[in-house]
């Protein structure tokens, strides 16, 4: 039952009814019923969780996010990844989350993650990182690309916070599962093909669905290249890498100061 997880569930209800988002969720069919899986979703916001995790919910299953684990330094969000199965990582020991996140999917759990790591400001698919291949290939278990899009019209970065009654449409797609099994991850050029197929695959999937989203023109949240007041790809590439760069440097005297 995990009663701290049903405790989630109904207040994610609750803010579903409560900002009267409309969610329509595709291709849930391609959710296994049973055994484990990656979830690699986009993230162009903070709340790209909550309607993702409320379409794996309605299959009857759940999913364990991988969350950053200075999330573990506030009380409630450590009483709250202890109690849901969530894998804290931890980019000065990721071989020790690299290792959870494995075992949390031989369990026959679906594993949510990231691979562009951090919210997109052009909501374009950025690069991807490899480890969501990863640990597929090394559970024995697929990789399922999904696609949420109209969540990060209620808070993102960039200035976009549109929170209250606004009935935003929701799309979330669950793609077809990826078999990475065969992948040698010995090779790096065999884990790079399998990436870039993931890639390639989460963008067409984007593309499709902003193709058919209504998007005024100008609007912060909506693409460039849809005619939108986002900072394109390269735009934005330098506003994350200088985010990146000073986020690393907290970290370091964080950890000078620890000594």
């Amino acid at each position: 039952m995990e009663p701290v997880y049903r405790t989630l569930e109904v207040i994610a209800h609750g803010l579903r009814a409560s900002q009267g988002v409309r969610i329509d969720f595709r291709g849930l069919d391609n959710l296994p019923s049973t055994g484990g899986a990656v979830l690699a979703i986009n993230h162009t916001g903070y709340f790209d969780f909550l309607p993702v995790a409320l379409g794996v919910e309605s299959r009857g299953r759940r999913i364990r996010f991988m969350i950053k684990s200075e999330m573990m330094d506030i009380g409630i969000m450590r009483f709250l990844i202890t109690h849901t199965g969530t894998v804290p990582v931890d980019r000065s020991a990721g071989h020790e989350a690299y290792e959870a996140a494995v075992t949390t999917l031989r369990d026959g759990e679906l594993l949510g993650v990231y691979p562009e790591a951090t919210i997109s400001r052009s909501f374009e698919i950025k690069e991807l990182k490899s480890g969501a291949v990863r640990m597929a290939a090394a559970a024995g278990v697929p990789v399922i690309p999904i696609i949420c899009w109209g969540a990060h019209r209620l808070w993102s970065k960039g200035g976009i916070r549109a929170l209250g009654r606004k009935k935003f449409p929701v799309v979330v797609e669950y793609g077809t599962p990826i078999d990475v099994s065969d992948v040698d991850l010995a090779s790096t050029p065999a884990v790079d093909e399998c990436v870039s197929e993931l890639h390639e695959t989460m963008q067409s999937m984007l593309h499709a669905v902003q193709d058919e989203y209504p998007h005024p023109a100008g609007e912060p949240w909506v693409p460039q290249r849809l005619g939108g007041g986002a900072p394109s790809y390269a735009e934005a590439k330098v506003i994350e890498d200088e985010e990146a760069a000073r986020k690393a440097a907290a970290r370091e005297a964080k950890r000078e100061s620890g000594r």
